[in-house]
């Protein structure tokens, strides 16, 4: 295992603590928590549009003094006096009928006049009464609601693990973005070591005439350059590093290091598999079963609103007198039966057009998911196609960390003995280095697609169990 430590660091973090830091308190986690949550209360409305309601209104007190306008019997208007207190208070336990769209209700109601001029008063009462609503051939909100919103929940819990891998594959390339900034300064550091001697080597050499001045120059100048790359490399670092602490959501004076994990998950994949399991699991899979339902109400609701139509009918008891115990002593029937209803004569093809325009929305959306399905498909396979050859790079640029290391080595010191030139131990260098950030790239790139793979699918292949479960109801 390589480990890259520095004298100030005083926490050490892998990537799976990296990881995990990001998904309990990086900014973008405390988001997706908070949507998770609000998805959870939306849902929880919506289960309350299906359950009794008792209600309560009224008026508490009504008070009017002043002159009103008093129609007579011949038509005339007389300005009169007013003072009365008339206030009133109904109840009501109403149970919407998700079946049909109607609401039934049992309702009860009081109301009292006082007229303070005449001295007179009066009670009137709904002591109960019995109340349906039922629009016939209309949109039934509640029917859509109960076939698509059990969906959009769903769709959202999956949508949480989905961020929460999102999460974990940017906080991998941020993490890797940082252990690249520091082999590149570690290297940058060695070959300003290294030139500094190769300087010095060939300026004894020129000083005894078997070194040309042009060599010695060129070294100078790869000195040059070689603190300037430290520079560079110590800038990086630090912008890496505040890239990663910010993401994660690690305080300002916390100091770390990384340790570059050498080993990768081992297990096998195929095409059917994660393709079977993003079927499974991944929230956009049951979005196309979602919007095409909304499709469906948008169709719904635009022939609904064609003919408007309203049934209502109502069954009780009420009463009236001068005190409130004559409500209970005099009772009558109340019985009302109205069908009310709102249908356009000539709207000069509105009701057509619009119609019309929510089928052809419908099939617009059948088109569409027919689409994503086939992208959404291709995006799995894809990357289950670039994962062997990922799992792969890493096993070539990690040998040829090690042969180009060892070929530097040989090439140092035929160097040092004067068997090859600069120019030939530069080239050696530089396939040195380009070999270790090359093994470094494969492993962020391996470990990226295994992240995304783990979206794309939410299963881990590595311990062969789903990320997500759907509860029972």
């Amino acid at each position: 295992m390589l480990f890259f430590n520095f004298s100030f660091a005083q926490t050490v973090y892998t990537l799976e603590d990296v990881i995990r830091l990001a998904q309990n308190q990086a900014p973008a986690a405390k988001q997706a928590i908070n949507q998770k949550e609000t998805s959870f209360w939306q849902y929880r409305t919506y289960r309350t549009n299906y359950n009794p309601q008792l209600r309560m209104n009224g008026n508490l007190p009504t008070y009017t003094n002043s002159y009103s306008p008093i129609r007579q019997q011949d038509g005339s208007i007389v300005y009169r006096a007013i003072n009365q207190i008339n206030p009133g208070l109904n109840f009501g336990l109403q149970q919407p009928i998700a079946l049909t769209g109607g609401t039934i209700s049992v309702n009860s109601g009081y109301n009292f006049f006082n007229d303070r001029i005449q001295n007179s008063t009066q009670w009137n009462g709904n002591l109960m009464n019995i109340q349906l609503s039922q629009p016939v051939f209309s949109y039934n909100q509640l029917k859509w609601d109960k076939r698509s919103q059990p969906i959009v929940f769903e769709e959202s819990k999956r949508q949480y693990i989905q961020t929460l891998e999102s999460i974990s594959q940017q906080a991998a390339s941020l993490f890797f973005n940082v252990l690249t900034s520091q082999i590149n300064e570690q290297i940058a550091s060695f070959n300003l070591a290294n030139n500094d001697t190769i300087y010095k080597i060939e300026q004894g050499r020129y000083n005894i005439g078997t070194t040309p001045k042009d060599k010695l120059l060129q070294v100078e100048l790869q000195l040059l350059r070689s603190r300037q790359d430290v520079a560079q490399a110590r800038l990086d670092l630090q912008s890496n590093m505040l890239a990663l602490r910010t993401y994660i959501g690690l305080k300002d004076g916390e100091r770390f290091s990384l340790v570059l994990p050498d080993e990768v998950p081992a297990f096998e994949l195929s095409e059917e598999e994660a393709l079977h399991h993003a079927q499974k699991n991944r929230a956009e899979y049951i979005a196309f079963q979602r919007r095409r339902i909304q499709a469906e109400a948008s169709v719904a609701q635009a022939k609904g609103t064609r003919y408007q139509t309203t049934i209502t009918a109502q069954y009780g008891l009420n009463s009236q007198g001068a005190m409130i115990s004559d409500l209970y002593t005099r009772t009558l029937n109340q019985q009302v039966f109205n069908i009310s209803f709102n249908v356009p004569v000539i709207d000069w093809g509105r009701r057509r057009a619009t119609t019309q325009t929510a089928y052809a929305n419908k099939r617009l959306t059948d088109f569409t998911i027919a689409q994503d399905e086939v992208n959404f498909e291709q995006e799995v396979l894809t990357q289950v196609r670039q994962f062997e050859l990922l799992r792969l790079q890493i096993e070539i640029t990690q040998k040829s960390d090690v042969v180009a290391l060892e070929r530097y080595t040989v090439a140092q010191n035929r160097y040092l003995i004067g068997k090859i030139d600069i120019t030939n131990l530069a080239i050696a260098l530089n396939e040195k280095d380009n070999a270790k950030r090359s093994y470094i790239a494969a492993l962020k790139a391996f470990w990226t697609a295994y992240y995304n793979l783990r979206r794309l699918t939410l299963y881990d292949f590595a311990t062969q169990k789903p990320l997500y479960e759907q509860a029972e109801d």
